[in-house]
């Protein structure tokens, strides 16, 4: 992707080795436990029911705020110099697109962490995972999952997969604002109270996520429309998408696939829907939650 000279967003929050305030158990994910986590809760809109308890062991918060001294390399940086103009790009897509649709765009920040931080949705470890939250509006991302996305889940070497990654957490900014996340809480509490078996409740999760894989790719067409592609990013970006399918996560966790248990989609389904919104490059054919798929 060209990338470098461009406008950065202002709406990057640096929190790395700031530490977090608290002083009570948190659950950390590590080991099998992070990519137990990453197969249920991988690029989820919705991660409060893992900061409410999934994990591998209990860790506390020092109380207060801490300073810590944080080294960052020269790989580091660049992947967030990298994840600022990525962000302006999907700041101009949506800034372009919702007013057309009748809604304006309220952006984001994006906040850029190193190993744990305090969101609005609790606290949270790198082991959940990039991760929008919907109580604060914010994207959370630890760079280090750059990384766990090419070594651990090999998804295409090249700096595409990022944007997807970035933009599918956008995505689920953007069904914040036209009202389905709202959708998909109300269907979350017919889970709670019997009317909804959690089996059904996953099979809408799994269209939500691949709603947000669809805006993932509008955002792509749009970078293509003012010449910022290169050749291959389009590949980086499915590869990297068929590396965080249900399917493929499974598979590589435990041994074996369970579909009753998907709640993001498959391999297939995440490219095929992230190619839909490339093609599309508008809201037109958005509707994951009654297509069939």
């Amino acid at each position: 992707m060209k990338w470098q000279g461009r406008r950065r967003s202002s709406n990057v929050n640096d929190a790395r080795g700031r530490g977090v305030s608290g002083g009570r158990k948190v659950a950390v994910g590590g080991g099998v436990g992070l990519v137990i986590a990453l197969v249920v809760f991988l690029l989820t809109g919705n991660p409060g029911t893992l900061l409410r308890g999934i994990g591998t062991q209990d860790a506390t918060v020092p109380s207060g705020n801490q300073q810590v001294e944080y080294q960052v390399t020269q790989h580091e940086q660049q992947l967030y110099d990298y994840a600022s103009v990525v962000l302006a790009d999907i700041e101009d897509t949506w800034n372009t697109i919702l007013p057309q649709e009748g809604a304006d765009y309220i952006e984001p920040e994006l906040t850029i962490y190193s190993g744990m931080v305090q969101s609005g949705c609790g606290l949270a470890d790198s082991g959940v995972g990039p991760f929008y939250c919907p109580a604060d509006q914010s994207i959370y991302l630890d760079l280090s999952f750059y990384d766990t996305l090419l070594n651990r889940f090999g998804a295409r070497q090249g700096d595409f997969g990022m944007a997807y990654v970035i933009a599918h957490e956008a995505g689920h900014h953007v069904q914040t604002l036209m009202g389905v996340t709202g959708q998909l809480d109300r269907l979350r509490t017919q889970v709670t109270d019997g009317r909804l078996t959690q089996e059904a409740y996953n099979q809408y999760s799994v269209r939500f996520e691949l709603q947000a894989d669809y805006l993932a790719g509008v955002v792509a067409r749009y970078m293509a429309g003012r010449g910022y592609l290169d050749p291959g990013d389009l590949e980086e970006a499915l590869s990297a998408a068929a590396s965080v399918g249900d399917d493929h996560i499974q598979r590589q966790a435990q041994g074996y696939v369970n579909p009753d248990t998907f709640n993001h989609g498959t391999s297939a389904q995440r490219q095929h829907w992230f190619m839909t919104g490339y093609e599309a490059g508008d809201l037109s054919q958005w509707d994951t939650l009654s297509a069939l798929i």
